[in-house]
């Protein structure tokens, strides 16, 4: 502290301005700060370096759906700690944590509305939970939308923001692979899309398992998309990556995802493959 403000601090009549912390944002990005209401009307994108903030179901609902369209649907029920699982701190304390942190249940969350006049169901994983780790619940949470999806007859969108499956649940939650797996082929029977948004970051058994298996693929800018580490895969190899390696642009460019579509344009793009997929008669 220079003495110019120490001087100041003693000074009992010149009154101490104080900033609120939440008047501004630092962009994880470039660094800039940018005002927090400036970079909530711009969607939660940096306005500078277009860097894609990571955002919760909350968020993403009220930029998706019409407006005065949105029906959120009930969550599942789980047994909480199947495992009795206790690491650093108990899971039951860590879950609670996690919940008063966010105000959400758990790391999944499905609503119905409008994108455009045209319905769908959407799901959307919040990496803000426990790093949207995959466990009974959201495995759950995915298989009652799809059922949603199909008893209004209407398609699946999912937003994928994970670390991949969550380890305080064990065996549980690496079987919610191959149950994620058999409720999208459940939704294919019925002739209706699935559609997946891949968000900054999706990796782990997320990405081995329901991120990478919809009709038509998106990501988000320069999300992070990877089943394992860059170093991991480098030592096993023993080859130097390159930069964009696992980025939704690389992923593009490789052909393994159909597009890299900005924030803003998702409503659009969205209701256009709703409207050109539609529900197809199953064979």
């Amino acid at each position: 502290m220079s003495w110019l403000n120490r001087v100041r601090n003693a000074l009992p009549f010149v009154a101490r301005k104080e900033t609120p912390d939440h008047l501004w944002h630092k962009c994880k990005g470039c660094g800039q700060m940018i005002f927090t209401r400036e970079w909530e009307e711009n969607l939660h994108v940096c306005p500078k370096c277009d860097h894609h903030g990571r955002i919760g179901p909350k968020e993403r609902f009220q930029q998706l759906f019409d407006a005065g369209s949105v029906e959120i649907l009930p969550n599942p029920k789980v047994a909480e700690d199947p495992l009795k699982f206790r690491d650093s701190k108990r899971y039951v304390d860590r879950l609670k944590a996690a919940r008063t942190d966010t105000g959400e249940q758990d790391a999944y969350q499905n609503a119905y509305g409008l994108i455009e006049g045209r319905g769908c169901v959407v799901g959307v994983q919040n990496f803000a939970f426990m790093g949207g780790s995959m466990g009974q619940f959201v495995g759950e949470a995915f298989i009652a939308g799809v059922e949603a999806a199909i008893a209004r007859g209407v398609p699946y969108i999912v937003f994928t923001a994970s670390g991949g499956a969550r380890m305080q649940e064990g065996i549980l939650s690496l079987m919610q692979m191959p149950r994620t797996t058999v409720a999208i082929e459940m939704l294919h029977d019925t002739g209706l899309p699935y559609l997946v948004v891949l968000t900054d970051p999706t990796s782990g058994g997320v990405m081995a398992a329901y991120a990478m298996l919809g009709d038509v693929q998106i990501a988000e800018p320069k999300a992070t998309l990877a089943f394992t580490g860059r170093r991991v895969i480098e030592s096993t190899i023993r080859e130097k990556l390159p930069d964009d390696f696992q980025t939704s642009e690389y992923y593009r460019d490789h052909g393994l995802i159909d597009r890299v579509t900005h924030r803003r344009d998702l409503p659009g793009e969205l209701a256009q493959l709703i409207e050109f997929l539609g529900r197809k008669e199953a064979a």
